[in-house]
């Protein structure tokens, strides 16, 4: 597993109990011995609305992070990531929202594959300009179509 694969698993495992977090920065590089950016690098892309979580930085004086898991329902949280993919989507952004929906058991196996062949690059042999607007309208309207 790569560094930013390893402090996402150990941040996901934090909300086991919990829909609120709240994390030091500088404590947390220590612990996987990386400098600060790599965190905040993992919470921007990982843990962003669109991927369910809010987060909330506060720098200085020993700063925090706090990220909050949001939506309960299956419906509510595809709901919710259809609402916040926007109108492109890169297709790194795509396959972490297809691993994050298995990982949580909102797709299964069959319907991930679906999606990730339905926004790959391979399918989508368009130029650069078009092509995260078309991966953006097809995986929220698959995702309209799986939701309860």
């Amino acid at each position: 597993m790569r560094m930013s694969d390893i402090i996402e698993e150990f941040i996901k495992e934090l909300f086991d109990e919990e829909k609120e977090i709240e994390i030091q920065r500088n404590d947390l590089a220590q612990k996987f011995n990386c400098v600060p950016s790599q965190i905040n690098y993992v919470i921007s892309t990982r843990f962003k609305p669109s991927q369910g979580y809010y987060v909330e930085s506060r720098r200085g004086g020993g700063g925090h992070i706090t990220i909050r898991k949001v939506n309960n329902t299956k419906s509510d949280y595809l709901m919710h990531i259809i609402k916040n993919i926007g109108n492109t989507i890169s297709s790194i952004e795509a396959e972490v929202l297809i691993s994050d929906f298995l990982t949580y058991d909102l797709v299964n196996t069959k319907e991930a594959k679906i999606l990730r062949v339905a926004t790959s690059d391979n399918v989508l042999e368009l130029p650069k300009e078009y092509r995260d607007k078309v991966r953006a309208n097809i995986l929220k309207n698959i995702l309209l179509n799986i939701t309860d």
